[in-house]
């Protein structure tokens, strides 16, 4: 629930970081043209982002012929979450890893890669599936894309400025340099070239770290087996420490830990560029949650 409310927040903060930046331009024109364009890239990238994320990863649809067993334990999960049955994925990769992605329930696909099969025995790849399809009961692509068009708005709008001020825009060529007020606003228009770029970078990343969070305690609901979770985890880290894989670093952020070197940062600073939160705090909850579900194995 804290972790729903903190999105919530989250996406305010970035929102109202959208406005701000209006307001101090004292129009709205380049706002929107950014957001129009973010809405078109991540529109089409939320549309069609089960395809996309496949082909990016290299995955392949696998029939409940060529995977039995995994389509049997996709099935099973999905039936205690409610939700219909999401097509099935293998990617070819030594790394024990697994992503979901899809607009919603009925285009969902989870994806899991040759070397999860290998390292996790059932209790913990059902755990982890749980994980996944709690991502997709929670829109969290929805939720990450709105966050990413907002964001990218931001970014161009920065763009659109550094050029702008370049060419001597916004009134500043005509002004008086040896304004004061002058001064201030060229001042405040560099603050906002430099640090909105950076500050939606930070909220949509802590988005994505929450989001993390959610599917953590989502997933081991499901399920009903937060330490089998727990323990995966802490394999599926251990893997991706020793064997990096080599994903696309704008889409690391929906594998169910850090593709490209397993251990998240624990240092707040580090932390703040992270997409997932470190893996010793998601263990720690999922101990805290078998502790108020009573589960003790």
């Amino acid at each position: 629930m804290m972790n729903n409310v903190k999105t919530v927040a989250l996406l305010a903060l970035l929102a109202a970081l959208f406005m701000g930046i209006g307001v101090l331009l004292g129009g709205f024109q380049g706002l929107m043209v950014g957001l129009i364009l973010a809405l078109i890239m991540n529109g089409a990238a939320y549309w069609f982002s089960d395809r996309i994320a496949l082909m990016a990863m290299g995955g392949r649809e696998v029939s409940p012929s060529e995977a039995p067993e995994l389509h049997r334990l996709v099935e099973e999960v999905a039936a205690e979450a409610g939700l219909p049955k999401p097509r099935v994925a293998i990617v070819r990769a030594d790394q024990p890893n697994a992503f979901a992605t899809g607009r919603d329930p009925h285009h969902a696909v989870v994806a899991v890669t040759t070397g999860i099969l290998k390292v996790l025995d059932e209790r913990e790849l059902r755990a982890v599936i749980g994980h996944e399809l709690a991502h997709v009961r929670n829109r969290d692509v929805l939720i990450g894309t709105v966050a990413a068009v907002i964001a990218a708005a931001i970014s161009f709008v920065a763009w659109m400025l550094q050029w702008t001020l370049l060419w001597g825009g916004f009134g500043w060529g005509s002004r008086n340099r040896d304004n004061a007020t002058g001064w201030l606003y060229l001042l405040a228009m560099l603050a906002t070239i430099i640090l909105a770029p950076l500050a939606a970078t930070i909220i949509r990343l802590a988005i994505s770290r929450a989001r993390e969070f959610e599917a953590d305690a989502s997933g081991a609901r499901i399920t009903g087996a937060p330490l089998s979770l727990a323990s995966a985890l802490q394999k599926l880290e251990a893997y991706a420490q020793a064997r990096p894989m080599n994903v696309n670093p704008a889409l690391s952020h929906l594998y169910i830990v850090n593709p490209l070197r397993g251990r998240d940062g624990e240092d707040w600073l580090v932390g703040l560029f992270q997409t997932h939160p470190p893996i010793s705090k998601r263990v720690e909850r999922l101990y805290q949650l078998a502790r108020q579900m009573g589960v003790y194995a």
